[in-house]
Formats: C-alpha cells, structure tokens, sequence
C-alpha cells in the first residue's frame, strides 16, 4: 500500500485556484491594471496589501503542491500551476478586465474546496 501523497486532480485545483487568486493579488497590485479594472489608481496601502497578499497566495500554492504531491513532484505541479494561472490571468486582463476581480474571489473558495477534497 503506497502512503506516498499524489498528484490528484483536486490537488492540482488547488494549486491552481491559489496560483490564479496570488497572480491576480500581484496584477492589480500595479498601478495600470488597477486603473483598468477599478477606474482609479491604488493608494500605496492598497497596493502594498496586494502584493503582500498576492505573494502569500503564491507561497500558499508552493506549500499545497509540496504537501499534496511531496517534494518529488510539487515544485514541478506548482510551476505548471504558475503557468496556466499567469495565462489565465493574461487573458483576462487583456480581453475581459474587470473578470479578474470576480475570478479571483472565486478561486478563493473553490481552493477551500479542492483543499477539503485533497
């Protein structure tokens, strides 16, 4: 019987929806996407909030791949998370701006799930 912690489909969700709502932290931490999406440019407390909260969801996501796929395979799962986020969060921004918000807020319980299932 292998006790070893894999790489599931609902670990994979939650470094992903953690991965997307740090990245999404970090992008509307800067002042020309901010401005885009909320019509107004970021106080220095707002955008400093932003990136200390986009940076602990990114370490958040390091810590879930590495707890639920083990240090074997969780840096490569995080990377590859980081990556489809950051394409997610492109488009976005470039198409549809003001979804990042919403989107985001979104990850944040659907990670509470995935972290339940995991």
């Amino acid at each position: 019987m292998n006790l070893a912690p894999s790489m599931t489909p609902s670990s994979v969700l939650l470094t992903l929806a953690l991965s997307f709502a740090g990245l999404s932290a970090l992008c509307l931490a800067m002042d020309r996407h901010h401005r885009a999406i909320f019509l107004g440019s970021p106080s220095r407390r707002r955008a400093r909030a932003l990136r200390v909260a986009g940076w602990c969801g990114i370490g958040a996501a390091f810590a879930a791949a590495v707890i639920t796929a083990d240090w074997n395979f969780g840096p490569v799962q995080w990377f590859g998370s980081l990556t489809g986020a950051a394409l997610l969060v492109v488009g976005l921004v470039s198409y549809r701006p003001r979804w990042v918000r919403p989107a985001a807020l979104v990850a944040l319980p659907v990670a509470a799930v995935a972290a339940f299932l995991a």
